[in-house]
């Protein structure tokens, strides 16, 4: 009984190992990046580099001026979303030319709709930074880029930096979906990623940690709250913050192991570029959707037609 127990006890060690051995393995292979996502890396170090010596210089600073505003753009559209989900009425929402904003509403669940503003904004960094990794998850981004910026435009209907900052931003994606196939997209989309979590975190330790801003999110939500200072708010939502930061990449490497020669072959047959042989049998639903894109803007516009 005691021999056979000790081999039950060793086949079970061994079992236990050799499932350590495969996952480990299998983790390690996942993570480990191929040559185009090295590639990929790089770019998102070089773009954390740049955006932190332009950050600085207050001459060059206005290099990066409006993806600050676009990501102060993020902050109130995830407001704006939240708001939505917990019922609230948005009654509009507002960029500040000073790299502040605003966004107003009436009902939903401040628990909510507060935090939402710092997080939902680095969670959309993080989402764009994984799909920097891939050419046609780059080209998905942007089209649901498009969709929140519409909502955007018409809750910002009288605000004309917002309007000049998205109707810019959407004339740059569509520029780079014609660069080199989609690929400048790729690489457009995840500087958006970089620029929109940094930009969160130096936020969260400016407006929360290193002062206290009366007016910040943090400060109206630990006043609702109670039992917190501001700044133990502001270190959580910076700790949250960084972590989907860090799984925006992770993500990136566990979910597109395409090289760039597959990614130019994939991309060549999904949304292709205009002109292209593969996009010819596209024309109708290109005009379908581009139609589609100008009725919502005369809408918004208030145009009658």
């Amino acid at each position: 009984m005691y021999t056979l127990h000790a081999d039950s006890a060793l086949d079970g060690t061994f079992g236990s190992s050799a499932l350590h051995q495969f996952l480990t393995r299998d983790a390690k292979s996942t993570l480990t990046p191929n040559a185009t996502q090295r590639t990929t890396l790089i770019v998102a170090g070089c773009y954390i580099l740049v955006i932190g010596i332009l950050w600085h210089i207050p001459v060059l600073s206005w290099i990066i001026y409006p993806f600050k505003l676009l990501t102060v753009g993020f902050h109130e559209m995830s407001h704006a979303f939240m708001g939505l989900l917990t019922c609230a009425h948005i009654h509009s929402i507002e960029l500040d030319p000073d790299e502040g904003g605003a966004t107003r509403m009436s009902g939903g669940i401040p628990y909510l709709t507060l935090p939402a503003g710092y997080l939902g904004s680095s969670l959309i960094g993080a989402a764009l930074i994984a799909c920097g990794f891939d050419t046609n998850a780059s080209k998905i981004a942007s089209i649901v880029l498009a969709v929140f910026f519409l909502f955007t435009l018409w809750w910002s209907r009288r605000d004309w930096l917002t309007w000049v900052l998205i109707l810019g931003m959407s004339g740059l994606i569509v520029l780079f979906w014609f660069v080199a196939g989609g690929v400048a997209l790729r690489y457009f989309v995840l500087f958006i990623g970089v620029m929109s979590c940094m930009y969160c975190l130096w936020d969260i330790i400016d407006d929360t940690i290193s002062r206290k801003v009366n007016s910040s999110d943090a400060a109206q939500f630990a006043k609702i709250c109670g039992c917190c200072p501001s700044q133990v708010w502001g270190v959580l939502w910076l700790c949250i913050s960084l972590a989907f930061f860090i799984a925006g990449v992770l993500v990136g490497l566990v979910a597109f192991k395409e090289s760039a020669a597959q990614q130019k072959e994939d991309s060549s047959v999904f949304l292709p570029v205009p002109g292209s042989s593969s996009a010819i049998s596209l024309t109708a639903t290109g005009y379908g959707v581009l139609s589609l894109i100008l009725v919502a803007l005369v809408g918004l516009l208030g145009i009658p037609m």
